[in-house]
């Protein structure tokens, strides 16, 4: 029997999160590497990523993409243009989803139904 191992938090892969808001087109998380004492580890890079929200017929989905900049200004100044590459990109992959949809072949009889007693599915018959 094989045993499972309990994944375990890597400290020399620890981050400070800080969030960031003009609360009105989203958020900016900047991620400061730190090293397992907790202070800053200046051997690795920060990381910025920006979050917001596009709303659709099927509701408010969520968008996350990695911004560019060393500062938290940088990473302002480039969330308006990648957060319109995110809601292409979303787009695109939701038109691709509902052609996939629209696209499946109906046949009668394989809806997921158990066979009745004349071979059809069950539902609708009076006994």
């Amino acid at each position: 029997m094989t045993e499972q191992t309990t994944p375990q938090m890597d400290p020399n892969s620890l981050f400070r999160e800080e969030i960031f808001t003009d609360q009105q087109l989203g958020t900016i998380r900047k991620l400061t590497p730190v090293t397992a004492d907790g202070s800053d580890d200046p051997s690795r890079p920060i990381a910025f990523f920006g979050s917001a929200q596009v709303m659709t017929q099927m509701g408010a989905i969520p968008l996350n993409f990695q911004l560019d900049g060393a500062t938290l200004g940088e990473a302002a100044s480039d969330f308006a243009g990648k957060a319109q590459l995110a809601v292409e990109e979303t787009s695109k992959e939701l038109e691709r989803m509902r052609r996939e949809q629209a696209s499946q072949i109906v046949i009668p009889g394989q809806g997921g139904g158990q066979p009745g007693p004349r071979g059809g599915a069950r539902g609708g018959i009076i006994t």
